[in-house]
């Protein structure tokens, strides 16, 4: 059964709260090659390439690519020695999300609070600094290779002005420039890589896929483990439990899985838990965790639209691969939502249902509203990380009225794999 908990009410914001979360500051990809990632996120989801931190600003141990499209910021590293440890995770994981930063009003204070709570430290507080301003941040480990750091920021580094453009932080710089002087498969001279980036980013901003925010992030535990990750993210982080699905809610006549939704104090950030249930078969919990040498990590990053059929349809242009539903899902998805709807007092979808159907986004709705998603495929060749497209209209749930068909979509991939 579900089992939905009161969301708790908004805390006022106090700049004496150390774990009161101001925003999602980054979230920090470990990669392969990052400015080869960068140009994958660029051409297909529609970032831009705005900042960059290598050897040519001095940076000697890794390069970052900040990327950033509404309120998201992705840093993309890769280690520049063997013994990076960006290096020695991707070649045990694969492309990955290592941290989830969180924007406080003292990241010293924060860290110093999460671990008296009981967090294990990443890293002590570190500042970064210059006549501009500072970079203060710390970190605490969560579930397997993941972890979470608290960022505060003065001076130019404020994030404020960072959303407008502002320089990220100390030894990054920015890419200036509207156009390009040649097209990205063009060569320029030296500087045809700046060139290819301004190309990208202008097509980008000529022809946005409209994703604003991170609305949330999933973590996949081993068996057993949900419940000791509730319990960090309510003694560390001081979260609560926002809603709960067992293996009736989540699951086909092969797999299941479970998860607890846990939310921060204010509902700025919201970190599903799943574990594998059994099942006749497997989960992908569990495909995920087979290919990620058994280690958690994020399964996937949910990123909020306003108009979900403008960005699925750009996204599809671009080369996006989404998990495909049968024609049958059409067939009752209307009755079921509208009917839902209608029940308390909601106006019906207004989104043209055919272009729904068309464009393969699934639709879910409860007392609240509806929501419109998709999922994509793996990003890389590891069945790992993925990424859901989600837009609100007043739902704040998951989509439970699609757990069915989307296990049954995405069993059909794990099939196509021979890891169902």
């Amino acid at each position: 059964m579900t089992t939905i908990s009161p969301a708790p009410a908004p805390k006022t914001q106090h700049s004496n709260d150390p774990l009161h979360l101001i925003d999602v500051d980054h979230v920090q990809f470990y990669v392969g090659n990052a400015k080869q990632a960068a140009f994958f996120y660029a051409h297909c989801f529609g970032f831009q390439i705005e900042q960059v931190a290598d050897l040519t600003t001095g940076m000697r141990d890794a390069a970052h690519y900040l990327l950033t499209q509404g309120n998201i910021r992705f840093i993309l590293t890769s280690g520049l020695s063997p013994e990076h440890p960006s290096n020695m995770e991707v070649a045990m994981f694969g492309d990955g999300v290592k941290d989830i930063a969180f924007t406080v009003f003292d990241a010293e204070k924060a860290w110093e609070r999460a671990v008296r709570n009981g967090a294990q430290s990443a890293y002590e507080p570190r500042t970064y600094r210059d006549q501009h301003g500072t970079v203060t941040m710390a970190g605490i480990r969560t579930f397997g290779r993941v972890c979470h750091s608290f960022v505060s920021r003065t001076g130019a580094y404020e994030l404020t002005t960072v959303k407008q453009g502002g320089t990220f932080k100390p030894k990054f710089r920015k890419l200036e420039g509207g156009g390009a002087a040649c097209a990205p498969a063009v060569g320029c001279g030296p500087q045809s890589g700046i060139s290819s980036v301004l190309a990208i980013n202008e097509q980008n901003r000529r022809n946005p896929c409209g994703l604003r925010y991170v609305d949330h992030l999933v973590g996949n535990v081993e068996m057993g483990k949900m419940n000791h990750w509730v319990r960090f993210y309510e003694n560390v982080l001081e979260f609560s439990m926002f809603k709960h699905f067992d293996d009736k809610d989540i699951s086909t006549e092969y797999s299941a899985l479970m998860s607890k939704v846990m939310s921060s104090g204010n509902n700025l950030i919201k970190i599903p838990i799943n574990e594998p249930a059994e099942g006749k078969k497997k989960s992908q919990v569990q495909e995920y965790l087979d290919w990620h040498c058994n280690t958690p990590g994020v399964q996937h990053l949910a990123l909020r639209t306003d108009d979900e059929l403008q960005s699925i349809a750009a996204l599809r242009a671009r080369g996006v691969d989404f998990l495909t539903l049968p024609d049958a899902y059409y067939d009752q998805v209307w009755n079921r939502v509208n009917g839902t709807l209608k029940s308390h007092g909601h106006p019906e979808v207004k989104e043209d249902h055919r272009r729904i159907h068309d464009l393969g986004i699934l639709v879910d709705a409860d007392d609240e509203g509806y929501l419109l998603q998709l999922f994509t495929k793996p990003l890389q060749d590891r069945p790992t990380l993925f990424f859901e497209i989600i837009c609100r209209r007043g739902s704040q749930s998951f989509g439970k009225g699609n757990f069915k068909a989307l296990f049954e979509a995405l069993e059909l991939e794990q099939e196509r794999r021979g890891n169902l």
